[in-house]
């Protein structure tokens, strides 16, 4: 396990008291470049798969095991969460989420070509080939859709794999506010007028 600190001010250090690898950025530089710097280290370390796992405990880690068996199996080089393939799942959403989520969906697939059920999801895996294709620039939130243009670009096998979402009242303080929306949108359409 790799435990990135993206320059957190929280106790977050005192994970290294357990059996991880911390690394820490010495300055926060947003959630697509702490994903990249763990990435990295993975291929470096001679990862065959890599588990992107949000630290808002909103994540079962019990969940791996099905999340990681397409590319186990060999059926896909990208597993995506997904809150939206079950009802009881989709249930579990609080609503306004669901609406920007919604269109988050639409978003990232005018933008990607790729369409998926549940585009902004921290649950995904990526197989050793996926590692060595996906390298990120966007180092804030828009990763997400940043993804999704390298696993089409790299023409990378993907399939969704349903999960379930804990909306606790700490993991909803400590994850991404419905009004960082806004600033995926501004960075996804700079990175692309940067092209």
């Amino acid at each position: 396990m790799v435990v990135v600190d993206d320059g957190s001010r929280d106790d977050t250090g005192a994970v290294r008291e357990l059996p991880v690898t911390y690394i820490r950025h010495a300055t926060n530089l947003g959630q697509g470049a702490a994903l990249q710097t763990g990435m990295t280290y993975a291929l470096r370390a001679g990862a065959e798969i890599c588990v992107h796992f949000d630290a808002d405990g909103q994540h079962d880690c019990r969940q791996i095991e099905s999340l990681i068996a397409p590319i186990v199996n060999g059926e896909a080089d990208v597993t995506f969460g997904s809150r939206f393939l079950r009802k009881q799942d989709t249930a579990l959403v609080p609503l306004k989420k669901r609406i920007v989520l919604r269109g988050g969906i639409l978003v990232s697939w005018f933008m990607t070509g790729v369409l998926l059920s549940d585009t902004h999801n921290g649950l995904r895996a990526l197989s050793r080939h996926a590692l060595e294709k996906v390298q990120l620039q966007e180092n804030g939130f828009a990763h997400a859709t940043e993804i999704l243009q390298r696993v089409r670009e790299a023409r990378l096998r993907y399939v969704e794999v349903p999960i379930t979402i804990n909306y606790s009242a700490y993991s909803q303080q400590k994850g991404q506010r419905l009004s960082g929306s806004f600033r995926i949108l501004f960075d996804l359409i700079m990175a692309r007028l940067s092209r």
